[in-house]
């Protein structure tokens, strides 16, 4: 199957000389969720993942069947001001400006396995942010998952301390 056949291109969004990459049509097609879903957990080490982050918001779509897959658990990792509850923050870059992600305080319990689970790895902004809190939480990180990787902003060095996949590159 195809899958980059499901992700539509739209130009110029957010901001001029962005390319969003649009996962809608890949998510209105169960055998190509599935297809996704399939490769990420054979793509996974054979170590015993305690819990599942989840960044938003496009992160929660797979990190919620990985998670169920997996009998882990699901932490959803948010933009500052979401979660309800006592939260560690981390500031970030995006490849179009600035933001803050959150984790709970008791999300993740010192030395539980993690997997982290995104869209896009794009400038690996998010991503190293969403480490961050999950090293503060205790956590240590199994293993990076990406539906999609922007090769060309070349994120994936920034990550290069952590075994990192991306089922596509655009």
């Amino acid at each position: 199957m195809n899958l980059k056949s499901f992700i539509r291109s739209i130009p110029d969004f957010p901001s001029k000389g962005i390319i969003y990459r649009d996962i809608t049509p890949l998510l209105l097609n169960p055998e190509a969720v599935n297809a996704c879903l399939e490769s990420f957990l054979k793509e996974l080490p054979s170590k015993k993942i305690d819990k599942v982050v989840g960044i938003e918001s496009r992160g929660f779509f797979f990190s919620i069947l990985l998670a169920q897959h997996l009998k882990a658990g699901l932490v959803p990792v948010r933009k500052a001001g979401k979660l309800p509850f006592k939260t560690f923050s981390a500031d970030y870059d995006l490849e179009y400006g600035k933001d803050q992600l959150e984790i709970h305080q008791d999300a993740i319990k010192a030395g539980e396995n993690i997997l982290i689970h995104d869209d896009v790895l794009a400038t690996g902004g998010t991503a190293l942010a969403a480490a961050e809190l999950v090293k503060k939480c205790g956590g240590n990180i199994v293993q990076f998952n990406f539906l999609l990787e922007l090769k060309s902003l070349n994120a994936r060095e920034k990550l290069n301390e952590y075994p990192t996949f991306s089922l596509m590159e655009f």
